[in-house]
């Protein structure tokens, strides 16, 4: 499987971090600037799921400089 926008964050020196905050299961990408995705694990959502959307959702975020908060949001 590939993730061109999650190795973009991480070749940029990003980070990539999923786990738990609070009672939620939660995978953000940041970088040196800015968290520009923020994703609430959903029910019944596989591992590989979830990083798929989560580099989907950077694209996105990148493409309409609009950040993507689940989390707070």
């Amino acid at each position: 499987m590939s993730y061109p926008n999650i190795e973009a964050i991480l070749e940029d020196g990003g980070d990539i971090t999923v786990g738990r905050v609070g009672a939620e299961c939660v995978a953000s990408a940041s970088t040196s600037y800015d968290c520009p995705v923020l994703l609430v694990r959903r029910d019944g959502e596989t591992f590989a799921t979830l990083l798929k959307r989560l580099d989907r959702s950077i694209g996105k975020a990148w493409d309409t400089e609009t950040p993507i908060d689940e989390f707070n949001g």
